[in-house]
Order: C-alpha cells, then sequence, then structure tokens
C-alpha cells in the first residue's frame, strides 16, 4: 500500500467518537497501547473516551466510561500491568450486559471501539458488534434511546489488540506482553542459576503456560535448561527414565547444576497432568540430587514493560486508529499484529479460529499438528531447542574444520550464537576452532580448539567471551593466510558489528590473490548499533535499547521529582539512528535528534518552544535524546547551553550521556534467542556450501554467494551476498543507504504532539491467516 498522508486523516477523525478498553489477564504493554491509541486518536481529531475495569465497566457505565484528554495518559508507557483496569466479565457474556454496554456506548456517541486482550476478549466484541443492530432495536422498543439516535449509531467498528503474555494468538509474531514476560523469567533464571551452581542444585522451574507452552520453550532455548515440559509436545513413556539419564550425564561431563523448566498445563502422552512438585521429588527419589523449586506465577505478568513491547504497543495502538478511521460497514473486524517488523490486520475470525484449531489438536492428541499449528517461529524453536540440550553421538566424523570469531565491539548475543555454532558444528562431525581478539587473532594464530562443554553457560553471558576488536584484515591478509593454512581450516563464521561485514568483504576481494581465502564465510550481525547491511536487527541491538531504555525512565523520575527539568541524553549508534530512535519510542521522548533526519537551528527553536509550552501542563519535564554523531556542530553540549539559555526562567536543563553501559549487560531474552537462531541457521548454510564445494580433497568456493551476511528481512531469515551489499552501503559513515525503521519517526513525533506532516506513514496490510501464512518464521 502506498505511503498516506495523516493530515487528510485528521478530517476523517472530526466528529468520530472512540473508546478503548483492556480486558482479560493484564499484560506488561497494555498502557503503552492506551496511550498510543488515545493520543492517535485525539491527533486525528476524534473525540476518545477510556472505558475502565473492561467490558465490566463498559456494562456498569457512569463514571467508567471517561472522556481523555492528551495528559489523560502520561507518564504511563513505563508503568506494568493496565491502568485503566481489566476484569474477568460475566454479565458481558449475556444478553442482558450487552444491551447494557450497548445503551452506554450510545449515550457517548461512541461507535468505534478499541480491545486490547486475548482471543476470549476479540471473540466478545465480534459477538458484540455482529449483535449491535438487534442490540440497538430492543434498545428502541423498550424506548431507553430514540430511534434518531439508533439510526445516528448503526454500525460499530471494532478492532483488536492482542494482549497476552503466553503469545498464544494465531497470526501475529508477538503478542502484548509476551516479550516483558520473558525478561522477568530469564532474570529469575540467571539469578536461580548463580544459587545453583555454588550448591550444584537442581532446580525445577514452573512457568505460566496453562494451554501454551511459549514462555516455557524461549526461556528453555534462552537458558540452555537440561529438560523441558510444554503442553504442546507431552514426552513419551518412559520419559522419566530419560529425563534422569541426561541430568546424571551433564553432572558427569563437569556439569555443577541442572536447571528444568515446566509449563503449568504440561501433561504426558495420556493427558495426564504433570506437575512440577512430581518432577522435583523423582529427582530426588532416583538421582539424590538437591532439588528446588520455583513456581514463577504472576511475577511474569508484573513490571515495567520491555522496550521491545513498549515500541510493539505504540505500533499496533497508532495503526489501530487508523484502521478505525479508514472501516466502513462492511469491513470485517480486524486485528492487529506483527509480521517481521510491520504492523499488519488481521481478519479477527480467521485468527481465532486458528487459533482455536491449536488446542482441538492437542484435545484429539495430533501434537505434531498441534506445534505446526504454533507457527514456524514455535516450531523452529521446539527443533533448535532438541538439537541443542545435550550432546549426541556423531553420526559420521567430517574433514571439514570451522573457526568462530567476534569482530567490533562486544554486543550482547555473541555467546549465544558461538554457542549454538558451535554445538551444531560438533554435531555434524566437524572440528571447530575458537579464535580470540577477532581478525588480529586469527593474524597472531590465536586459536583454540572448541568441545560440546567450552560454550555451556555460554547464552546468558554479556559481552564477548573470546574477545574482540575492530581490527580489520587488509593489514594482515599474509598472517591470515598463513593461520587458515596451518590449521586447515574451511569455513569462517564471523560474528560481528559493521567491522565484520567489511572485513568479510575485504577477504572475498582477495580471494582472487589467494586460494586459501577461496572458502564458505559467513557473518552473523552483532552490534547495539543495529548498523550492518543486509538485516534488518543486529544481535545485542535490543539489549542496548533496553539497557538505555531503563536509564532513560530513572533520568524521567528524577526530572519529574525535581520539576520544571529538561534532559538531553546522549546515546551511542556511532553515525546511524537506530538506538536514539527506538529508545524515544520507548520512553516518551520529547525529540531524538539522529543524523539521517538533519536538524538545523529552526527545529531546535521548535523544540525549546514545544518544551517550554508543556512546563505550563502538569506534565513538568522534558526529555531529549541525542545520537552521538548526530551533527557535527550541534553537539550535547551546544543543545545544553541552547535549552539553558534559552529556557532561563522557565526551566533548567541537565545532560546524561549514556556510554558504554548500552553495550553491558546480560542479553535480553530476544538476543539469546535471535542468537541461537542465528547460529544454527549459519551452520546449516556452511555445511551446504562445504559439501557443494568440495572437489579434489579440498574445499574451493569462488563465487559471491559463498560469502554472505546472514539477517532478518521483512519476514524471513535470509543470506545476502557482500559483493551485492556492497552498492548498498554508506561506507563513510558506516551503515546502510536505505534503513527500515526511519518509518518510525512520524510515531515518534505524533506521540510527542509535534505538529508535522505524516505522509511517510504507511498503513498495514491485511494479511490473511492459513496454515501457510504461520508456518513462516519470522526469526521472533
Amino acid at each position: 500500500m502506498c505511503s498516506m498522508d495523516l493530515e487528510k486523516l485528521k478530517m476523517t477523525g472530526a466528529g468520530r467518537v472512540m473508546a478503548v478498553l483492556t480486558s482479560g489477564g493484564d499484560a506488561q504493554g497494555m498502557n503503552a497501547a492506551v496511550r498510543a491509541v488515545t493520543r492517535m486518536g485525539i491527533y486525528v481529531g476524534a473525540k476518545v473516551y477510556l472505558i475502565h475495569e473492561g467490558y465490566q465497566g463498559m456494562v456498569d457505565g457512569g463514571d467508567n466510561i471517561k472522556l481523555a484528554n492528551w495528559q489523560s495518559v502520561t507518564n504511563i508507557i513505563q508503568l506494568g500491568g493496565t491502568v485503566i483496569g481489566s476484569a474477568r466479565c460475566k454479565a458481558f457474556t449475556t444478553r442482558e450486559g450487552r444491551i447494557a454496554a450497548a445503551f452506554n456506548l450510545v449515550k457517548k456517541g461512541i461507535t468505534n471501539l478499541c480491545v486490547c486482550g486475548g482471543d476470549g476478549s476479540l471473540t466478545g466484541a465480534n459477538i458484540f458488534r455482529n449483535e449491535w443492530s438487534s442490540l440497538l432495536d430492543e434498545l428502541v422498543q423498550k424506548g431507553r434511546i430514540t430511534d434518531t439516535l439508533a439510526k445516528q449509531h448503526a454500525h460499530l467498528n471494532i478492532v483488536g489488540l492482542v494482549g497476552s503474555i503466553d503469545n498464544d494468538f494465531c497470526g501475529t509474531d508477538m503478542t502484548i506482553g509476551a516479550d516483558s514476560a520473558l525478561h522477568r523469567i530469564m532474570e529469575i533464571i540467571d539469578a536461580i542459576m548463580t544459587t545453583a551452581q555454588s550448591h550444584q542444585r537442581t532446580f525445577v522451574l514452573e512457568v505460566m503456560g496453562r494451554h501454551c507452552g511459549y514462555l516455557a520453550l524461549v526461556s528453555a532455548l534462552a537458558s540452555g535448561a537440561d529438560w523441558l515440559l510444554i503442553p504442546e509436545a507431552p514426552p513419551l513413556e518412559g520419559w522419566e527414565d530419560r529425563m534422569c539419564n541426561r541430568l546424571e550425564g551433564s553432572r558427569i561431563k563437569g556439569s555443577r547444576l541442572n536447571i528444568i523448566i515446566i509449563a503449568e498445563g504440561a501433561v504426558d502422552i495420556n493427558g495426564k497432568s504433570i506437575t512440577a512438585t512430581y518432577i522435583k521429588d523423582l529427582v530426588i527419589q532416583r538421582l539424590g540430587y538437591d532439588t528446588r523449586l520455583t513456581v514463577l506465577g504472576h511475577v511474569q505478568r508484573g513490571g515495567t514493560p520491555s522496550a521491545f513491547d513498549r515500541i510493539l504497543s505504540c505500533k499496533l495502538g497508532v495503526e489501530a486508529v487508523v484502521a478505525l478511521m479508514e472501516a466502513s460497514p462492511d469491513t470485517p473486524p480486524c486485528a492487529i499484529g506483527l509480521a517481521g517488523n510491520r504492523a499488519v490486520r488481521l481478519p479477527l475470525m480467521e485468527c481465532v479460529e486458528m487459533t482455536k484449531l491449536v488446542q482441538t489438536a492437542m484435545n484429539e492428541k495430533r501434537f505434531d499438528e498441534a506445534i505446526k499449528l504454533r507457527g514456524g517461529s514455535f516450531e523452529n524453536n521446539w527443533k533448535i531447542y532438541k538439537l541443542l540440550a545435550f550432546q549426541k553421538p556423531i553420526k559420521s566424523e567430517s574433514n571439514f574444520s570451522l573457526a568462530v570469531l567476534n569482530v567490533g565491539a562486544p554486543a550482547a548475543g555473541m555467546n549465544a550464537a558461538v554457542r549454538s555454532a558451535v554445538r551444531l558444528a560438533l554435531a555434524q562431525g566437524q572440528k571447530v576452532y575458537a579464535v580470540h581478539d577477532g581478525f588480529q587473532g586469527l593474524a597472531n594464530g590465536q586459536v583454540v580448539e572448541m568441545k560440546w562443554h567450552s560454550v555451556a553457560g555460554w547464552t546468558g553471558q554479556g559481552g564477548s567471551l573470546l574477545g574482540t576488536k575492530r581490527t580489520l584484515p587488509e593489514k594482515h591478509m599474509e598472517k591470515i593466510v598463513e593461520t587458515i593454512t596451518k590449521f586447515n581450516i574451511s569455513a569462517l563464521l564471523v560474528v560481528g558489528g559493521f567491522e565484520g561485514y567489511a572485513g568479510v568483504l575485504q577477504l572475498f576481494e582477495a580471494r582472487s590473490r589467494y586460494d586459501e581465502l577461496c572458502i564458505p564465510m559467513c557473518v552473523i550481525p552483532a552490534t547495539i548499533s543495529n548498523n550492518v547491511p543486509g538485516t534488518e536487527f543486529s544481535l545485542g541491538a535490543d539489549t542496548a535499547v533496553n539497557a538505555a531504555m531503563e536509564g532513560c525512565d530513572k533520568i524521567k523520575q528524577s526530572a519529574s521529582g525535581t520539576k520544571r527539568r529538561v534532559f538531553v541524553v546522549e546515546t551511542m549508534g556511532g553515525f546511524c539512528g537506530y538506538l536514539a530512535t527506538c529508545t524515544g519510542i520507548a520512553v516518551g521522548a520529547d525529540a531524538a535528534y539522529i543524523f539521517e533526519d538533519p536538524i538545523n537551528i529552526h527545529d531546535l527553536k521548535t523544540n525549546v518552544d514545544h518544551l517550554t509550552e508543556k512546563m505550563k501542563t502538569d506534565i513538568q519535564r522534558g526529555l531529549v535524546l541525542r545520537n552521538e554523531k548526530c551533527h557535527e556542530n550541534y553537539t550535547t553540549d551546544f543543545i545544553h547551553r541552547l535549552y539553558s539559555s534559552e529556557g532561563k526562567g522557565i526551566f533548567d536543563c541537565r545532560v546524561n550521556v549514556l556510554g558504554h553501559l548500552q553495550q553491558g549487560g546480560a542479553p535480553s531474552p530476544f538476543d539469546r534467542n535471535f542468537g541461537t537462531k542465528l547460529g544454527v541457521r549459519a551452520i546449516q548454510w556452511i555445511s551446504e556450501r562445504l559439501t557443494e564445494n568440495f572437489r579434489l580433497g579440498r574445499v574451493f568456493t569462488n563465487s559471491p554467494d559463498t560469502a554472505c551476511v546472514l539477517g532478518l528481512n521483512r519476514k524471513v531469515i535470509s543470506f545476502s551476498p557482500v559483493a551485492e551489499l556492497k552498492a548498498l552501503t554508506d561506507f563513510e559513515h558506516r551503515m546502510p543507504l536505505v534503513q527500515w525503521w526511519i518509518k518510525l519517526r512520524p510515531l515518534l513525533k505524533m506521540l510527542a504532539k509535534y505538529q508535522t506532516s505524516f505522509c511517510e506513514y504507511v498503513p498495514g496490510e491485511i494479511e490473511h491467516v492459513t496454515r501457510r501464512s504461520i508456518s513462516i518464521d519470522h526469526g521472533f
């Protein structure tokens, strides 16, 4: 669909009335969605109501349905739960309850409804919409509303936002709250692993998921758990013996701890419930290990939303309003979902029916089909977990040797990618070498052979355990070739940032001079700057955005306490503004200055005027982000001095440089999972290239498609030859010439109340939900 101008949309919103409610179980990110829907609704000229306490508030009416203004949703983006409340409502399941709800909406003139909740809440909204005409007819017959009023409100438009920590809704890659729940789980697993290691304990962890094993599966993959039990894949008869053998085997090989993760809805092959207590007692009886049980419970629903959930909620909330404004009486109800990095409109009942099919398959014990129906990403996660969880006998030794190295600055997720790559290569019978200190280490022969247990526990470690340097290979080509020859290296896997890509491009271009470089080479992009061509997401960027966001949340809190204060916060990222833009959206910043969106003195004056106006309201604080290289002359110090001078007597200004804290910390669940997947996919690709190009006792690859960047593009993981990416790269500023996330910039400005043109906004397309569409692994 072509870009649309939201200025035109403003006209369509005039005179329209809409409402937003949250229903069912709460999920982190719901507040960010409520904020986005409210502000976008006001922006397009509609009147927006907040319905408190979910469907119960709609049935009860009165003060539960309140008119919102811009300030109504201030300072809620960082809060967990839902500030407008949620309730499970029995009354709405009855006809009488829905008549009361219809009466309360018509009284306020509401004919557009945005519902944020799970599949039950969205199904209820669809029933309500289908009955709307008959409900109004009944209200007219009873004399509660006039015939004229009924005709004025003849059609109800609804749109759904899926808020559920279980990520159990078919059609969307991620539901609001799932990523934050994974953050809570991983924080607890990381903490438990340290105490388990100290005492050589086994821990059984029960996570939420009565009908869906997503949280258990991804946390097991991200933590390298020894055993996993999920509802979609009940273990076969005799599983107790196999589990105990595996735990014992890992202890014999030197592990000091065991982690078992179980979803609360886990069952055996006969449908009998498997409890966490049963597993704990079993391990104690059979193995005599010191075993403890931790039930995570509602901790998973609580806490502040992750950056991913905040940005997701903002994107989906804005798209929900656009969908409502474009809706006609003939438009079928839709849910707004995520496909890759884009908001899409999904026919609501197609999603609900597909979601129900999963439960039907599980009830009928067609478990393989249930896993497929959960989607390509779920199925891929399950296969990779089984592949990497424990060491299997090697079917046949190969003659191939692989070298793995980290290049560039450290990034969270590098170690997860190295772990999965090393283990899969070993499982395929290859010899694996780890190279310390990047290309410089390769030139100096800093090469160590890796074994299965060499990478145990690496998934949750931040930074780069192999050590990394920014050195490029061009000055060390002779020595690199010597090392490749000495260790008979048949393929290179580079996990790194822009230097990793540039380095492999140099090696590729040197193939004409050195036959030894005619080997498969793959780059896994890993950099907090997210500036590697050939991928939309790099490892480490998600962790860095979360780190920057947490810092800004604390800075905002400080500013709220002191009043009339504006903070200028400097982020990293080189010339690439991804980090500043995403952090800006996640924390509700007033502005984010980046190199790709040039600023001038008029923009700075506009921002000062905007902040001056803001200080007259209840929100007496401001937050402005500046990418470290956004402008040669408008430095952080210059902007601080300008704001201090222009705001004198109205607000004072402070500076905060976030610096290297954005590179540190434990990897986010996304980066652990994404790194693990990319490591596996890279080895599969390398193995295929090795087999294809093995002739006369050696590997010889000379074609461009044997030196590639592995990345996530739109919806799928793909390999892009470095030779082709060269034309798409701005080498001076170390970034791709075209960047997808620039389309997020209007979102940032609109949610901060800037009167700006939105001709760059691209509305979501309708995507039908079929078995084929859900089978694609989007990389999440």
